[in-house]
């Protein structure tokens, strides 16, 4: 049952919803069933079409994404869209790439919704590194080369006057780093690894538009990977992915190999 805190009685319920990461195979089946069922949609720009295409006919549909370097919905008028769809009694999925506690601003909608009395529930999907690294050949963990992972993000809120993030210190981990958004910062991000030492040689893996028609994957080195990556044209949405475990791509990339096999001679 949805959740509903305050003491304002609200007549609709807000669904925060993982649409996983691209591939329309990757949605759960509580997703399906809560997209076919949903009054009003509202979706993020990574969000598959073939996805969108699941709502039922008459549904309403609002495109609130975030597109880099262009202007779009602040993140204040997502939750007030939100808060309204909901006091008109509407069924309300909010639809976003990935898993919305993941990057995915879910946190701070579900607060939105908490504080104005909305029902809500939420509902996880398949993280983009996730997806990334299973259609990559990758895994995040293993035994002979890495037992822990770190999600990290490469964009953090611009209103912050300093960073979070010392990634000297992450250099320092013996661990597989998975970075969210930081084709724009890879160069320093990478630089900065190296100098917490972290060996310039240690695998790494660009995926843009992971899971999808559009996947493309790029292996370098940490030394490396921010410059090669930009010659062969590779941008967001993309994750990068540091660590030994990427040497396991070479061998075990299915995705690339399928689609290989998959082409007219």
């Amino acid at each position: 049952m949805p959740h509903n805190f305050g003491d304002f009685r609200a007549t609709g319920t807000v669904y925060l919803v993982g649409a996983g990461p691209g591939d329309p195979e990757l949605l759960t089946l509580k997703a399906l069933r809560l997209v076919r069922a949903a009054d009003a949609i509202v979706y993020d720009q990574l969000v598959s079409p073939q996805i969108l295409a699941f709502a039922r006919t008459g549904a309403q549909t609002i495109f609130v994404g975030k597109k880099p370097g262009a202007f779009c919905c602040p993140q204040r008028d997502i939750e007030g869209t939100l808060l309204r769809l909901a006091r008109e009694g509407k069924t309300v999925v909010r639809l976003k790439g990935g898993d919305p506690f993941v990057f995915g601003r879910g946190g701070e909608e579900a607060e939105a919704l908490a504080a104005a009395g909305i029902a809500f529930e939420i509902v996880p999907g398949v993280t983009s590194a996730l997806g990334a690294a299973s259609y990559t050949g990758i895994p995040l963990t293993h035994r002979e080369h890495s037992s822990a992972v770190v999600f990290l993000t490469g964009h953090e809120d611009p209103k912050k006057t300093d960073s979070s993030f010392r990634w000297e210190d992450y250099g320092r981990l013996d661990a597989t780093l998975c970075i969210y958004m930081g084709m724009k910062n890879l160069e320093s991000i990478t630089r900065r690894l190296q100098a917490g030492g972290l060996a310039s040689d240690t695998p790494a893996a660009v995926i843009q538009s992971a899971t999808t028609g559009a996947h493309r994957q790029f292996v370098g080195t940490v030394g490396d990977i921010a410059l090669a990556s930009e010659r062969a044209g590779f941008g967001a949405p993309a994750i990068v992915i540091v660590g030994n475990v990427v040497r396991l791509a070479s061998k075990l990339a299915w995705f690339e190999a399928n689609r290989a096999h998959a082409l007219p001679s």
